[in-house]
């Protein structure tokens, strides 16, 4: 057994069942490997940021980590975006970084570079192999990692000589230590908060998301008077009917300190303090108002469903008496394609079971009330901020959950950093259904122009920001990934595309003109 079939193996009996891979040369005994040792389903990517998109998406449903195979530091540098958002959704990965064999790093070949230097900023661990002998090792320990709460993305760097070299040894996982327990100082601190009712909210993030979390936390609020609201991009959020509905803290500065303006004790329940995306001038950075105490009841590496569990008991609450969201759906709307229409078809037409990757940006912004009847579905956010991972997390989630429809909801500019997971949906015939906002622009930096106080833009700064020269076609973009699309410049033609993606268990794009 070489380095590389030990690895493999060691993921397999790990319990990693997917590689999400772009390989090169130095990658070539971990390829041939996968074909020896069987167990692990391997999608290729055309683009590495496609890579680490996947397998965020996947790692969000599936609860546990897929492998990524990248290609030595520039492939991993390619990787690195859709890794920051990895690391912010908190979504445990396991990075296979493959390098120039140990004797051969100090020629300086094209391709050599600090790869622990890369990977430190979006890792929660990395380590480089030393040898065949060490590879199943460290692979387990990775894996470990990875899957140590809240989440991390382990990246490994593998030497091609430690990949191709005899020896290699099958290690076994070790024991994943479990959340760390709240102390009961935290409990009785977020109780006394939580009975003064009126004027008390608690922040929800991370796995108080969940529909388990949910009713603990909506029974909190039903028995206290607190308000709920999540952070303003979530991982994965649990919505509709039967469910605890919960708003988000907004995007837009002024409408995040106006959601909170009134609050004077923010309880932190798997998150942080909220603060600004952005500074802007003369605004403030944290978003509590001032004068309001801040306490947390669990970080996201705590026991956040015991935390939530003892405040419900501390309060008297009990999870059946949350109140839960009744089945509600709007009517199909008529007249012009704006934002409230879109929202309305998304909130008549969502299938039960269906999973929302969001990338709508400015588009999908009041998407949440319209949307909020509908049945029961997953939500998931662009949660580190970095634009070009809504296709690739549709993709991750897919493979993920291939009995389930995923709605991608994408806006253009964003689309075109990584529109090569299309590719990818198209390979493995994913069930994933892609709207795309065609409004040809950086819609959102135009109103950040105001935001930040920027003077009488002129024609160089609006071109920055336009998309219309020539204008993007979403059309033939997609059918040269090998993806069905059609272009709606009308409601009742998105209403019909709509329902005819619905249909598809392969993937379909809608290109939506705005």
């Amino acid at each position: 057994m070489n380095g590389a079939e030990s690895l493999v193996q060691t993921l397999v009996d790990g319990g990693v069942e997917v590689c999400f891979a772009n390989p090169g040369t130095s990658e070539m005994h971990f390829v041939a490997a996968l074909d020896r040792v069987p167990g692990i389903r391997c999608v290729l990517c055309l683009f590495e940021g496609g890579v680490a998109g996947a397998a965020d998406g996947y790692a969000r449903m599936a609860g546990k980590p897929a492998a990524t195979l990248l290609h030595c530091g520039p492939g991993l540098g390619n990787a690195i975006a859709n890794l920051h958002n990895a690391k912010r959704a908190r979504s445990p990965m396991v990075n296979i970084v493959g390098d120039h064999a140990t004797y051969h790093v100090h020629y300086d070949a094209p391709l050599t570079s600090d790869a622990e230097g890369l990977a430190r900023p979006v890792s929660g661990w990395i380590k480089r192999s030393t040898s065949a002998e060490v590879v199943g090792r460290d692979a387990a320990q990775a894996i470990a990692a990875s899957r140590t709460a809240p989440g991390n993305v382990a990246t490994l760097i593998l030497p091609a000589d430690t990949a191709w070299t005899e020896g290699g040894q099958v290690a076994v996982v070790p024991d994943i230590a479990r959340p760390t327990p709240v102390p009961s100082s935290a409990i009785d601190a977020a109780a006394k908060a939580a009975r003064e009712g009126a004027g008390t909210m608690l922040l929800l993030g991370h796995t108080a998301l969940t529909p388990e979390n949910l009713d603990l936390a909506g029974a909190i609020a039903a028995k206290t008077g607190c308000k709920l609201i999540a952070q303003v991009s979530n991982a994965r959020m649990a919505r509709g009917a039967g469910r605890v509905a919960v708003d988000r803290i907004p995007y837009p500065i002024d409408l995040a300190l106006g959601t909170l303006k009134d609050v004077k004790r923010l309880v932190i329940v798997g998150t942080t303090a909220p603060v600004a995306f952005f500074a802007y001038p003369g605004k403030p950075s944290a978003l509590a108002p001032e004068g309001c105490a801040v306490s947390t009841l669990a970080t996201p590496a705590d026991d956040i469903a015991g935390a939530l569990a003892a405040l419900a008991e501390a309060v008297g609450a009990k999870a059946k008496d949350a109140q839960r969201q009744a089945a509600s759906r709007p009517e199909l709307p008529k007249g012009a394609m704006k934002s409230e229409a879109i929202a309305a078809v998304l909130g008549a037409l969502l299938p039960e079971g269906a999973i929302v990757c969001d990338e709508s940006v400015t588009t999908g912004r009041g998407f949440f009330p319209l949307t909020r009847g509908a049945p029961a579905h997953d939500w998931l956010q662009l949660t580190g901020g970095s634009i070009g991972i809504g296709i690739p997390l549709a993709t991750g989630a897919a493979v993920a959950a291939p009995d389930r429809k995923v709605i991608n909801l994408e806006a253009d500019g964003s689309g075109m950093y990584t529109l090569q997971a299309l590719w990818t949906q198209a390979r493995e015939k994913l069930n994933v259904m892609t709207l795309v906002w065609a409004n040809r622009s950086y819609q959102i930096l135009k109103g950040e122009l105001t935001a930040v106080g920027a003077q009488n833009p002129g024609r160089t700064a609006l071109d920055m920001l336009s998309l219309d020269n020539p204008a993007l076609n979403w059309v033939q973009l997609a059918n040269g990934m090998g993806v069905e699309a059609v272009r709606v410049e009308t409601l009742e033609a998105l209403i019909d595309a709509f329902k005819t993606g619905l249909k598809r268990t392969t993937p379909f794009l809608i290109e939506v003109v705005l």
